[in-house]
């Protein structure tokens, strides 16, 4: 894989989605329902790492369960850990790793990217509010691409 990761999302109900996560060692699949703002959440957080924060989060719920996304960042390296918790309020040691990964800021920000714009070509946003039941993350989506295209190093594109 050029990227190093793969993400799809895959609307799959009325406000549900299925989540697929790969690298070249582990693919693991995640479920997402509207009840929260997951795909907002997750753009957003991926958003604060470029623009330098250390660490941040995001989460899907999937009534009960809860997969948490935990990004770690330094310098242009970052640190993806996924967990599995029995309940979305439940703290961190509860949860079970079901996947972590470590590739370039970069990478994860063109990753995450082509996943929304594949999504939204798919879908179309009108189509994609009637199966998930909230607009599509167009704001969440257009800020990422804002803060990367302006973080990017010439070497990067």
């Amino acid at each position: 894989m050029t990227s190093g990761m793969r993400i799809t999302w895959t609307l799959t109900g009325s406000g549900w989605a299925d989540c697929s996560l790969e690298d070249h060692r582990a693919r693991v699949e995640l479920t997402a329902s509207y009840i929260s703002n997951g795909p907002e959440e997750f753009l957003t957080a991926v958003a604060r790492l470029i623009a330098g924060e250390a660490e941040t989060r995001a989460q899907f719920e999937a009534e009960p369960t809860a997969y948490r996304w935990i990004f770690y960042r330094e310098g242009e390296d970052t640190w993806i850990r996924v967990l599995v918790l029995r309940d979305g309020s439940d703290h961190d040691n509860k949860g079970t790793e079901i996947w972590s990964s470590q590739l370039g800021i970069h990478q994860l920000a063109r990753a995450v990217i082509r996943c929304f714009d594949e999504v939204a070509q798919s879908y179309g946003e009108s189509r994609y509010r009637g199966k998930w039941g909230e607009h599509f993350p167009r704001t969440e989506l257009e800020a990422l691409r804002c803060l990367w295209r302006t973080h990017q190093h010439p070497q990067d594109t």
